[in-house]
C-alpha cells in the first residue's frame, strides 16, 4: 500500500538554535560541554555550526557561536528545559556570557 506524501503546510518546520557567548572561564565552559553534549544527542540535536571562525558583517560578533538543527521549535524549547540541559546551563552561566535563540526553519 503506497502512502501519500505529506505536503509542505503538513511537515513540521525544523527549528535551528543559535548560540552566541564570550567564554571568561574556559575550564567551567568545558565542564558544560562534557554534560551538554550527551542531552544535545539524546534531543536529536544536529551540529550545523560550532565554535569556528567568526566575521562581524553587521553589529557586534561574539567569540564563540553555534548553529544546531532541532526536528521542531517543540523540540528546540523542550530541550532547553530538560532536566540533563538545565543541569549543564548552570555551567554555561557561571563561565560565559551570551545569548541562545531558537528559530523556526523552512
Amino acid at each position: 500500500m503506497n502512502q501519500a506524501k505529506p505536503s509542505e503546510d503538513q511537515i513540521m518546520p525544523k527549528s535551528y538554535w543559535v548560540s552566541r557567548c564570550e567564554v571568561h572561564d574556559p575550564e567551567t565552559y568545558q565542564r558544560y560541554i562534557e554534560i551538554a553534549m550527551p542531552a544535545f544527542a539524546a534531543h536529536g540535536a544536529k551540529f550545523l555550526a560550532r565554535g569556528g571562525k567568526v566575521e562581524a558583517l553587521m553589529g557586534e560578533a561574539m567569540s564563540r557561536n553555534v548553529v544546531i538543527e532541532f526536528p521542531s521549535l517543540e523540540a528546540a524549547r523542550n530541550f532547553f528545559h530538560s532536566p540533563e540541559y538545565t543541569q549543564a546551563l548552570v555551567y554555561r552561566r557561571k563561565s560565559s556570557t551570551g545569548e541562545i535563540f531558537a528559530v523556526e526553519g523552512l
